[in-house]
């Protein structure tokens, strides 16, 4: 049994400012499916049951490049991911993702972990676009356009 995936993928964009807009909690929701918004440390998530409000508390180092998620929900089960932006060099980032399984039954979690692990791929594409067409790239940060990403109409 799988108990844990890692993806990874080269993305086009400078590392600094990747990761300024991947550390970024407020922009889960433009490439992520389950983030239907986020405030502070409060989220709202889309699951197969409905919508559930979660904490998130996001541990993000620049020095290292790393960026981790814990995910605290209502019965007080946790769920983590873990994350990495690396200069490539010449304006290019590899980005890549340790996805855990959700905290659900022993039963479920291979099911459940390979559902997660084809989401995350199409996540991981979505932010790709983002970071390298959907945003403008202003001195000192970038700044997310309103439009979304292709990829979510195939």
């Amino acid at each position: 049994m799988r108990t844990f995936d890692v993806q990874s993928l080269e993305i086009e964009a400078p590392a600094r400012k990747a990761f300024e807009y991947i550390a970024d909690p407020a922009h889960l929701p433009e490439w992520t499916g389950a983030f239907k918004s986020i405030v502070g440390r409060r989220a709202v998530l889309s699951t197969s049951d409905g919508t559930i409000s979660i904490d998130v508390d996001v541990q993000a180092s620049r020095e290292h490049g790393t960026i981790d998620w814990a995910m605290t929900f209502p019965d007080g089960s946790l769920a983590k991911a873990f994350s990495r932006v690396v200069d490539s060099g010449s304006g290019r980032t590899i980005y890549s993702f340790v996805l855990l399984p959700p905290p659900v039954p022993l039963e479920k979690i291979e099911g459940a972990l390979d559902q997660q692990s084809r989401i995350l791929g199409e996540e991981l594409v979505r932010l790709k676009q983002i970071l390298e067409s959907r945003l403008e790239r202003q001195p000192g940060g970038i700044r997310s356009t309103s439009r979304r990403p292709a990829a979510e109409n195939g």
